[in-house]
C-alpha cells in the first residue's frame, strides 16, 4: 500500500519515500500528523512514536518523531554552506517555514537556505528553546518537499553555555556576538588616551602583537596605512572583542569534536560603524589568533533598523560595503553579513554586487510581522487589540533595539480605518516588530496568556494564508540574491 492510497488528507508536496519507506504531513481533526508507511520492515517504525492505524503509523510532530525523521531523511541534516550566496529566514512562531520554502522555490537555485535561525534573545522572549526552533523548522522543510540543503544558525551567541546548548540541537552555524566587548570608548579619545586604555588589554593583545604597526595594507587598488593612532584606536575599541571571539571559537571547535560547524562573527549591534581600517585589524587578529570563520558582520554606515528599509546615503553605504568586501576578499575569503536585514530593499542589489554574492543576508522579525497581516486580513479586533498593547510597550521594548520609531507619529487605534495598510506606517511596523516578546508572553490575571494562544491558534486555522503572505514578502527579499552577473 502506497500512503496516496489511503484515506488521508495528506499535503501532496511533503510525500517521499526513502529506503523503503514512505512518508508524508496528514491534516487531521487534531492538527498535523506525521504519516509513515514501513516498505515491509515494520521494525524501522520504533523509531517512532505514534498509534498504528493499519499499515500506517500517525505521529504526533514531536521533538523524539523530528530527530527520528532527520535520521531516516539526511536531507533534513543541517550541513555546512561555507561561502554560497545564503539567507537566514528566522522564525519567532515556528510556523513560517512553509512559506519562507514556496518563496524559495518560487526564486529558484543560486541561495543557501537557514530555515532554523533564532537569537538567544529572541529565545528567551519567545519562550521558545534550541530544539523547539529546530524541529519547527524540520517539520516545515519536510511539509513542503524542501530537499535542497539547509544551515542552521545558532544567533547571536554571548557565551559558551549557549554554544553547548545550540551544539546539542543539531546547529551548524554558530554566529558570536562580542558586542558587550566592544569599547565604544575609542571613539573621539586622544593618542594619550588610547594608550591608556590599550594597556588594558590581555597582554596578548597588546602593543604590535598585530605586527600591522606603521604598515601599508594594500586593497585592490587603495591602502591603509597604520599609524599608531589608527591601530590604537582599532586595538581599544575590538581587541577585547577579538579576544572573546577567539575564546568562544576554541570552546567550540573543541566541544563540537567531530561535527561539522562553522562560524559567524557579529560586530553590527554597536554605536558606530566599522572603518575600514578596524576591518583589517579585526580581520588580521582574527587570522593571527587561529579563527576561521565563513562570514563577518561589521556595522556599516547608515541605520539597520528592525523591519524597515535601509536608512541612510544609498551612496555612501555602497562605497563602504565596497570597501569591507574587499578586505573580505583580502582577508578570507568570506562573506559579508546583512544583520537586521528584512526589508532593506535598496541596498540588496548593492550588496550582492560589491561583494560579487559572498553574502549572507538574515531576517527575522519581518515574518513575525507577515503573521500580524494575516491577522489584519481575518480579525482586525484581535490586530487592534495587539496594536493597543504594543503602543503601551514601546517604550519599555525599544531600549534593547536600535529603532527611531516614535508614539507620535503611529497612528492611534481609533483612528486607523485600513488594518493591513497599518503594517506599512513606519513607526506602527517597528512598535510591533520589537514587541513581540512583550505580546507573546502577556498574561491575564487568571495566568493565561492574553495573546498568543489566540495567535497560534488563528494562524494554524489559516495556513495558507500565512504561507501566502511569507511566500510574496520574501520573494522580494531572495529574488536580488539569485542574481548572477
Amino acid at each position: 500500500m502506497k500512503l496516496a492510497q489511503t484515506q488521508l488528507n495528506l499535503i501532496p508536496q511533503s510525500l517521499v519515500s526513502h529506503e523503503g519507506l514512505e512518508f508524508g504531513i496528514a491534516r487531521t481533526p487534531e492538527g498535523l500528523r506525521l504519516a509513515v508507511i514501513a516498505g515491509g520492515d515494520e521494525a524501522v517504525l520504533k523509531d517512532f512514536e505514534g498509534t498504528a492505524q493499519g499499515q500506517v503509523l500517525l505521529a504526533d510532530l514531536s521533538a523524539r518523531n523530528a530527530a527520528a525523521l532527520r535520521q531516516r531523511l539526511p536531507w533534513l541534516q543541517p550541513r555546512l554552506l561555507g561561502l554560497a550566496t545564503s539567507v537566514g529566514m528566522g522564525d519567532r512562531l515556528g510556523l513560517a517555514t512553509p512559506g519562507h520554502v514556496r518563496a524559495l522555490k518560487q526564486v529558484g537555485g543560486g541561495i543557501a537556505p537557514i530555515f532554523a535561525q533564532q537569537s538567544m534573545r529572541e529565545m528567551a522572549r519567545t519562550v521558545r528553546t534550541p530544539q523547539n526552533v529546530m524541529d519547527d523548522a524540520t517539520w516545515g522543510i519536510f511539509q513542503e518537499g524542501w530537499q535542497g540543503g539547509i544551515g542552521a544558525d545558532a544567533d547571536h551567541l554571548k557565551t559558551t553555555q549557549d554554544i553547548d546548548v545550540c551544539l546539542a540541537a543539531g546547529f551548524t552555524f554558530f554566529t558570536i556576538d562580542p558586542g558587550d566587548h566592544v569599547d565604544n570608548r575609542a571613539e573621539g579619545t586622544d593618542l594619550a588616551g588610547l594608550k591608556t586604555l590599550a594597556q588594558a588589554l590581555p597582554e596578548h593583545m597588546q602593543g604590535n602583537a598585530s605586527q600591522l604597526l606603521e604598515t601599508t595594507i594594500d586593497l585592490e587598488g587603495k591602502s591603509i596605512y597604520f599609524d599608531e593612532k589608527t591601530l590604537l584606536k582599532a586595538m581599544v575599541k575590538y581587541g577585547r572583542a577579538i579576544d572573546h571571539v577567539a575564546n568562544m571559537y576554541r570552546h567550540l571547535i573543541k566541544t563540537a569534536g567531530s561535527k561539522a560547524v562553522e562560524l559567524e562573527v557579529s560586530v553590527d549591534e554597536t554605536e558606530q560603524p566599522t572603518s575600514h581600517a578596524e576591518h583589517v585589524y579585526f580581520a588580521s587578529e582574527l587570522k593571527r589568533l587561529g579563527v576561521k570563520w565563513v562570514s563577518l558582520a561589521p556595522r556599516y554606515v547608515g541605520r539597520f533598523e528592525k523591519g524597515v528599509d535601509y536608512i541612510g546615503d544609498l551612496v555612501a553605504f555602497k562605497a563602504d560595503i565596497e570597501g569591507h568586501a574587499v578586505i573580505a576578499r583580502k582577508f578570507g575569503p568570506y562573506k559579508l553579513s546583512l544583520h537586521s536585514g528584512s526589508d532593506k530593499f535598496s541596498i540588496y542589489l548593492i550588496a550582492m554586487k560589491t561583494t560579487k554574492g559572498l553574502v549572507h543576508l538574515k531576517t527575522a522579525g519581518t515574518s513575525y510581522l507577515e503573521a500580524l497581516h494575516t491577522v489584519a486580513m481575518k480579525d482586525v479586533d484581535f490586530l487592534k487589540e495587539i496594536y493597543s498593547f504594543a503602543r503601551e510597550r514601546y517604550e519599555t521594548d525599544r531600549l534593547t533595539y536600535h529603532v527611531s520609531a516614535q508614539l507620535s507619529r503611529a497612528p492611534l487605534p481609533e483612528a486607523v480605518t485600513n488594518w493591513p495598510a497599518l503594517l506599512a506606517q513606519f513607526d506602527a511596523r517597528e512598535i510591533l516588530h520589537v514587541t513581540f516578546g512583550s505580546v507573546l508572553r502577556e498574561q491575564r490575571e487568571d495566568g493565561n496568556l492574553r495573546f498568543a494562544e489566540r495567535l497560534f491558534a488563528l494562524l494554524r486555522a489559516h495556513p495558507e494564508t500565512y504561507a501566502v503572505n511569507l511566500e510574496q514578502h520574501f520573494i522580494k527579499h531572495l529574488k536580488p540574491f539569485s542574481l548572477k552577473e
